[in-house]
C-alpha cells in the first residue's frame, strides 16, 4: 500500500463525487451531492482539504478560488483499500472475503457465470 492515509467514510463519499467531476470548486462538489444525502457545505470543504493533505487530491487557486482535482485513481484507491482490509480482516488471504461476500451478500447467476469465466481463465493462464 502506498504511503497514503487510508479514507474515511466521508472522504471517500467526497473522493467519488470528485472523480465523477474530473475537477471541482467545493460548491460544484456539494452541489454534485444527491439531495438526499445532507451533508454540509463545510463539510464537504473540510473532507476536501483532508484529502488534499493526505495525497489523494491537488488543488490549484484559479484566480481566488480553489479548483481540486484527483491526484490518484479510482482503482488505486479500490486496490489499497481491498488490500488493507483483506491484510488486516483476513490475514491476506483472499479466498475468506469472497466466500464472505458471497454467503452473505449472495451472488446473481450472471455473476456466478462471470466468476466460473474469471475462474476458468486463470486457470488455463497458469497451466500455460
Amino acid at each position: 500500500m502506498a504511503d497514503r492515509p487510508v479514507l474515511s467514510r466521508g472522504e471517500m463519499e467526497v473522493a467519488r463525487v470528485l472523480w465523477d467531476l474530473g475537477s471541482a470548486t467545493v460548491r460544484q462538489v456539494f452541489q454534485a451531492f444527491p439531495a438526499k444525502r445532507k451533508i454540509d457545505f463545510t463539510t464537504v470543504q473540510t473532507y476536501l482539504r483532508r484529502l488534499e493533505s493526505k495525497g489523494y487530491v491537488n488543488a490549484a487557486l484559479e484566480g481566488r478560488t480553489r479548483v481540486y482535482s484527483p491526484r490518484v485513481k479510482p482503482q488505486t484507491v479500490i486496490r489499497e483499500t481491498l488490500d488493507d482490509l483483506v491484510d488486516r480482516l483476513f490475514g491476506g488471504e483472499a479466498l475468506p472475503l469472497v466466500r464472505h461476500l458471497i454467503e452473505d451478500r449472495g451472488i446473481s447467476d450472471e455473476d456466478l457465470a462471470e466468476l466460473r469465466e474469471l475462474l476458468d481463465h486463470l486457470k488455463r493462464k497458469r497451466e500455460s
